[in-house]
């Protein structure tokens, strides 16, 4: 989850829910859509709390995973708890204090891009909660599954979630109305506020089916649509081809 190095707010939230208060709450401001809340608590979620797309995924997980964005650990902890080796990364100071507290035990504080490509080899990379958008950008997209390339044990694999926000340029007669000269749709601009205190603007990218075939196969990666729900949101599974 994106932070900023002079104010944390999703981390803030977190560590406010470690610490007894239930309430905790981040305002998340969108380039898109009103603004919405999202309690703390949804981020400290046990597995039958989950949407059935994330538990689909954990079931999918297999070998040495790494959970980016990890938040809270929740996926992380559920995936110890099954006797898998988990690293959960996130770049929020708060998020890895919490999931330090929380029992994860192996916790990092940076971003996809920071992770090394060299030393570390995973059978999984893990992207949940709409989790592709951790790429930011079609270019951040595009860059990503190419550092991937390097994070991926033989036969390793990129299970991630994303969603197709078209929905939200649909007029009355529920025909698109783009900018086709425009950025892409799915490229949105995120802050987030907690007790009235904003962080900084970072990209989240909301990538539809076909876009994300497109780059995937571009970058050399096998494209599989696992599971879809009922509100645009797919599991998709990006393995090399070989």
């Amino acid at each position: 989850m994106p932070h900023s190095p002079i104010f944390d707010p999703l981390g803030q939230a977190l560590l406010a829910y470690q610490h007894g208060d239930k309430r905790a709450t981040v305002t998340v401001h969108s380039s898109v859509t009103e603004d919405d809340n999202l309690p703390a608590s949804y981020l400290f979620r046990t597995l039958w709390e989950m949407p059935e797309l994330e538990r689909t995924a954990l079931e999918e997980c297999r070998g040495r995973i790494l959970d980016a964005g990890a938040g809270a650990g929740s996926h992380a902890l559920e995936l110890q708890g099954r006797g898998f080796e988990v690293k959960a990364i996130d770049v929020s100071p708060g998020a890895v204090a919490v999931m330090q507290a929380r029992g994860v035990r192996e916790v990092a504080r940076h971003d996809i891009f920071d992770a090394p490509a060299s030393a570390e080899h995973f059978d999984t990379i893990l992207m949940l909660m709409n989790g592709l958008g951790l790429v930011g950008t079609l270019e951040g997209l595009e860059k990503f599954l190419i550092h991937a390339r390097g994070l991926l044990a033989p036969g390793g694999q990129i299970l991630a979630t994303s969603s197709d926000i078209s929905y939200l340029y649909e007029d009355e007669e529920g025909a698109l109305v783009l900018n086709l000269n425009g950025p892409y749709y799915g490229e949105v601009d995120y802050t987030m506020t907690y007790k009235d205190e904003t962080g900084p603007s970072f990209p989240w990218l909301f990538a539809d089916p076909t876009i994300l075939q497109d780059y995937a196969e571009a970058a050399g990666y096998e494209v599989e649509f696992v599971d879809e729900d009922d509100q645009q949101q797919y599991l998709a599974r990006l393995t090399l081809r070989s």
